[in-house]
């Protein structure tokens, strides 16, 4: 058992230098011209524990340099920022003027909030149509964003749920949202830059120009571009990517609105997968035979039970292929497998799609790097070496509903601390809110999830 807990510490320390990707949200590409610079748009979500989805459509968004305005983003575009705990996806790409930009306005439509209900077993989702208290939000840069002539700027989107859903007196949510958005400018090798969120099908490879092209869930469209130093799993290539695979990459804006990808991994071959997060398992020790999850994002559209926003059960006993996003290498089948699967990671189910019979037929899951939200647990930090040790973090929702209690969290000295120094500052941040990104492992000797943090952020 100490040698499978040591096997376990290693994987999960590995994810803290490597960035998984998921689903990606929605977004475009417009090439720069001479007389303008680009500007890229990310986004990612300060959530509340108990929200799985926060759908939302961007009407548009624009900049002000204070003696006028430029739209970078103009067409409709929904994203689940729910999903996008700890994690970054592209949401925008455009050619502005040079110049000094001083606010972002966003114009929004639509939300639609999913939260998981624990009163039920297994849980089970709710659902709620939002009401807006305003659908136009005018934020201020906190340090102006400078573009520069032929240059690459970036704008940094945080959709803080925590402060943007109100709550009853008792701690449920009303449905009313009033937005509340965080912004940033960022160079495309910021921490806060890098797209960590990626994930589509494979349509067509350039192998001659060093590229291939991507269709994410929402059927928008997106070149990426590798070199030398881009790693692959497995044995795989550019030029033996498969087309109609689902691949996921993670990588750096580039100003023709390309994504130059460090890291490419093909994660299977199918032409369908459903992604979320695992709600139970049965049994809950042992070979897993069947899994209940919420489905957050697929390919293709799937209908039925399968549909997005469901929760589905389904048969798992016949999957055989197990592996860890980024990683694959003779610890993955040790730290996931049949019986390490726990409620609470958030996975990808590969397989099939028989649209006729409303059917899915899975053959591979996949261990994803997922964000988890809490309250910091006072006097909970322990410092072993450097940023190396752990903490427990109590957030009220599904992890700490699965750990029983509070849950841990482990670092490493390559885990990235946002808003606070290193693990060692967090010894004195009381009972701070934290988001915490990377892979949630079952603790063999306790059966009870624990994250393995590649980003840790306080949040404001």
């Amino acid at each position: 058992m100490r040698r499978f807990l040591g096997v376990l510490s290693a994987l999960g320390l590995m994810v803290v230098a490597l960035g998984c990707g998921g689903p990606a949200g929605s977004g475009g590409g417009f090439g720069s011209s001479n007389n303008h610079s680009a500007v890229f748009i990310t986004g990612e979500d300060a959530p509340l524990p108990s929200v799985v989805s926060f759908f939302v459509t961007i009407n548009s968004i624009t900049l002000s340099n204070g003696s006028g305005n430029v739209t970078v983003l103009n067409t409709p575009t929904t994203v689940d920022f729910g999903r996008l705990v700890g994690l970054r996806s592209l949401l925008g790409f455009s050619t502005v003027a040079p110049g000094t930009y001083t606010s972002a306005t966003f114009n929004l439509a639509n939300p639609i909030i999913n939260y998981v209900n624990l009163s039920t077993n297994p849980p089970s989702l709710g659902t709620i149509n939002g009401t807006l208290a305003t659908s136009t939000v005018t934020v201020a840069f906190p340090q102006a964003m400078v573009v520069n002539s032929s240059g690459l700027a970036g704008l940094h989107m945080d959709f803080d749920l925590r402060d943007s859903l109100q709550l009853d007196q008792t701690g449920q949510i009303t449905g009313q949202v009033t937005p509340v958005i965080l912004i940033k400018a960022v160079s495309a090798s910021d921490a806060d830059g890098e797209i960590t969120d990626f994930t589509g099908t494979a349509i067509s490879v350039n192998a001659s120009g060093n590229s291939f092209l991507m269709q994410g869930p929402w059927g928008f469209q997106e070149k990426i571009t590798v070199n030398s130093s881009t790693q692959y799993n497995g044995s795989w290539t550019l030029a033996s990517l498969p087309v109609g695979g689902i691949v996921s990459v993670v990588g750096e804006v580039q100003s023709d609105g390309s994504i130059l990808a460090s890291a490419v991994e093909v994660i299977t071959t199918d032409n369908a997968f459903i992604s979320g997060r695992l709600l139970q398992v049965n049994p809950s020790s042992g070979p897993v035979q069947s899994i209940t999850m919420y489905i957050g994002e697929e390919l293709p559209a799937m209908s039925g039970n399968f549909a997005l926003g469901q929760v589905a059960t389904f048969n798992v006993s016949a999957v055989t292929t197990y592996d860890v996003c980024f990683i694959n290498n003779w610890l993955t089948s040790f730290a996931f497998n049949n019986s390490s699967m726990v409620a609470g990671q958030r996975i990808f189910v590969g397989g099939t799609w028989n649209s006729s019979t409303s059917t899915f037929t899975p053959d591979l899951i996949s261990l994803r790097r997922q964000g988890v939200v809490g309250q910091l647990v006072a006097n909970s930090v322990i410092v072993n070496n450097g940023n190396q040790g752990k903490f427990q973090l109590q957030n009220n929702g599904l992890l700490e509903w699965v750990a029983q209690g509070p849950f841990t969290v482990n670092t490493s000295n390559s885990t990235i601390f946002f808003n606070v120094n290193g693990l060692g500052g967090m010894a004195s941040a009381g009972t701070a809110p934290i988001v915490a990104g990377g892979l949630v492992l079952k603790n063999p000797s306790s059966g009870l999830p624990e994250v393995y943090a590649h980003r840790v952020k306080v949040l404001p």
